[in-house]
């Protein structure tokens, strides 16, 4: 079913789209076969969005034969945008379905928001490196995901204003889930974190019941920037 998916979409068009982005939809589409579905990505959602956001827009042009690697790149700022493998099974965690407002903690290249904005009603992104913000919030207008909300600020004290969210996702490494974060998590909602050491993390998915409780599940290892802030790491 997803390699008819993976086709159809561009038989019609084929003529009309230039060499070097039929090699990056080639990519794309190779990417998602063999890093994301073959790795146990089912969520149909998540697999659309990641054939569909143009990841190498997201890096320096000279990163952009990369982009669909299997592996992190730099985008600046001692920061990095996620192995696209990542990126898929910390979306797939949110189970999102459309109608949810989500927070996400470390905007860096505005990719994951790309992702998180296909498959969500509306996303609050924060991002504490001023530059970073500023080219990831050119890039999603280009690519025109107006339901994006952006803003500098310390993540680790979440966006209380715009609280509660159904979806929470932080992309960089703590020591432990931040109070804030579970204070604005809505009930039945879904919050995915790095957490760990500066060196290696696990990644975490926590559910918020009704009455209170926090379902944790270990989603596998990984490896994020440190979270910088209050009730992250320090500088």
């Amino acid at each position: 079913m997803l390699r008819g998916a993976l086709k159809r979409p561009f038989r019609a068009l084929a003529y009309i789209i230039p060499r070097h982005m039929k090699d990056f939809r080639t990519a794309r589409e190779k990417m998602v076969q063999t890093q994301i579905a073959a790795r146990g990505i089912r969520d149909e959602r998540v697999l659309q969005a990641m054939l569909k956001v143009p990841r190498h827009l997201f890096v320096d042009e000279a990163l952009q034969d990369q982009a669909y690697n299997d592996y992190p790149l730099p985008i600046g700022e001692n920061q990095t945008i996620s192995q696209p493998y990542m990126v898929a099974l910390m979306t797939e965690a949110l189970e999102l379905r459309g109608s949810e407002r989500v927070l996400e903690i470390g905007t860096g290249s505005g990719y994951q928001t790309a992702i998180l904005a296909e498959l969500s009603e509306k996303v609050y992104s924060i991002e504490r490196i001023p530059s970073l913000l500023e080219k990831a919030r050119k890039i999603l207008d280009k690519l025109k995901y107006f339901n994006v909300v952006l803003k500098v600020d310390n993540g680790t004290y979440g966006w209380k204003e715009e609280a509660p969210f159904h979806a929470i996702l932080v992309t960089a490494g703590a020591p432990e889930i931040p109070q804030p974060l579970l204070e604005q998590l809505g009930v039945d909602g879904r919050l995915a974190v790095p957490l760990g050491d500066r060196f290696s993390q696990s990644l975490i998915k926590v559910t918020k019941k009704e009455d209170g409780r926090l379902i944790r599940q270990n989603l596998g290892g990984c490896r994020f920037v440190s979270l910088i802030g209050k009730y992250g790491w320090k500088e």
